[in-house]
């Protein structure tokens, strides 16, 4: 089947870069991503004192000339990354002006993420909100699985309100390992509450990005005549003069934008501003890219 929402060649041209986890990851199955365990993996971490029952395979004999005292030689153990898609389906992501709808636009960014990931070997899984959690796809590794959440996705429509501070409180109990949360919405919800959710998930020590969908139309505001404005999720209107309001109406936005950024960074989360007329290819790109680790860090 083919879905609206990938492009062979944008996979093909992004498949060579790894997406990597910033913070240690836990997993089942070896890897490509730190884990805060120890294991025996070829990239070296420490010394310890040996001490009885410890596998005598690990002993540095050089140390031990050296010094005359039995060491262990410790290693980073890497693991394998679980990644959970938070994608918001709430009425106002139907929203579009010149551009994608913005649920469209998160639909393309999820669906090549959770591709390149599976194709890497790691594990994705996909959670859709609206005023609660109505359908929650776990994280598997198996390519056979992307087709039931390109399903899911295609089949997925804008209605309601947003239950997406809800649902990631339920995920930040649900996910028993670390795991990467990557949130698709136009965070249209009480700033305070969302930033309670956002720490709750960092207590539980999970790597976060958010994907902070918006209509470019919605920051410029250049409306020219008197319009209607419909809440689309709970359907209340308000007729205003574009004019007469814009000036505080773009103060407002503004604010907005920098408090929800300021909370996501308070946390640590992978912040990105989206606006629908950008190159989904090059934001993907940016994300990957801005992950991969400097040289000589892990």
């Amino acid at each position: 089947m083919k879905y609206d929402f990938l492009d062979p060649d944008v996979l093909a041209r992004l498949g060579a870069i790894p997406l990597e986890a910033r913070h240690a990851m836990t997993g089942n199955v070896t890897g490509r991503h730190r884990s805060p365990h120890r294991g025996s993996s070829v990239e070296f971490a420490e010394y310890r004192k040996y001490v009885q029952g410890d596998d005598t395979r690990r002993l540095d004999w050089k140390a031990y000339a050296r010094s005359d005292r039995y060491y262990i030689k410790e290693f980073e153990a890497d693991t394998n990354l679980r990644a959970y898609f938070v994608l918001d389906a709430s009425g106002s992501m139907g929203f579009s002006a010149a551009s994608d709808a913005r649920i469209d636009f998160a639909k393309k960014l999820a669906a090549t993420l959770s591709y390149l990931l599976i194709n890497q070997g790691d594990a994705a899984g996909l959670s859709i909100c609206q005023e609660k959690i109505h359908v929650e796809i776990p994280p598997t590794r198996r390519p056979a699985h992307l087709n039931h959440m390109f399903e899911t996705m295609a089949e997925t429509q804008p209605m309601g309100e947003t239950g997406l501070v809800d649902a990631l409180h339920v995920i930040a109990e649900k996910i028993s390992q670390r795991a990467l949360v990557i949130i698709l919405s136009d965070l249209f919800c009480d700033t305070e509450a969302l930033s309670e959710a956002l720490q709750h998930l960092r207590h539980r020590k999970h790597d976060i990005a958010v994907f902070h969908m918006l209509d470019r139309q919605e920051i410029d505001f250049d409306f020219e005549r008197p319009h209607r404005f419909v809440d689309m999720e709970d359907n209340t209107s308000i007729v205003a003069e574009p004019a007469l309001i814009a000036e505080d109406y773009r103060s407002a936005m503004n604010d907005f934008m920098q408090l929800v950024e300021k909370k996501c960074h308070d946390v640590h989360a992978d912040y990105q501003l989206i606006t629908t007329d950008q190159d989904y290819e090059e934001i993907i790109y940016n994300f990957l890219t801005d992950r991969l680790p400097t040289k000589g860090s892990k």
